[in-house]
């Protein structure tokens, strides 16, 4: 089957790997023969809270991923941008509502580069029972699990 890009970006924490994760990831793959994906290091991650050490993340996502995959690649993220912003060669960048703004300012920074714009792919949010989206917040909370079943 013929993909539509041959490079896509996928940047995020992936901490407490959930459906929402998981929507992101496949919607790449199913895009793009290449996925380059983005793990917040820890000291970027520490805004969110307590977070998983992002050796972690990064060894979490690889093991789901390779089971399925061999066309991907995972790097650490210092910044919201990545390699984003030095890459000629990237298509299209997959991110999820709340991350679009980010994808908006890499297009901004490409540009004052002269570098080709990056084409952006929203995935909406995967909601938990209670119609409100999974998150890795509410996971560590303890109000939902990974596949947002409610747990109080």
């Amino acid at each position: 089957m013929t993909k539509l890009y041959k490079k896509v970006a996928v940047g995020g924490t992936f901490d407490k790997f959930h459906y929402g994760h998981r929507k992101l990831l496949e919607t790449a793959f199913g895009l793009s023969e290449f996925v380059a994906i983005g793990v917040t290091s820890d000291k970027f991650a520490q805004l969110k809270g307590d977070i998983e050490p992002c050796k972690i993340r990064m060894y979490n996502l690889n093991d789901f991923l390779s089971k399925v995959h061999n066309d991907f690649q995972i790097s650490r993220l210092e910044d919201p941008y990545g390699i984003t912003i030095f890459e000629e060669d990237f298509e299209a960048i997959v991110v999820s509502e709340e991350t679009e703004p980010n994808a908006i300012k890499i297009n901004e920074i490409r540009k004052e580069k002269g570098m080709k714009l990056l084409d952006i792919i929203v995935i909406s949010y995967v909601f938990a029972k209670d119609n409100i989206p999974i998150s890795s917040t509410r996971i560590r909370k303890g109000e939902i699990d990974i596949k947002g079943n409610i747990l109080y």
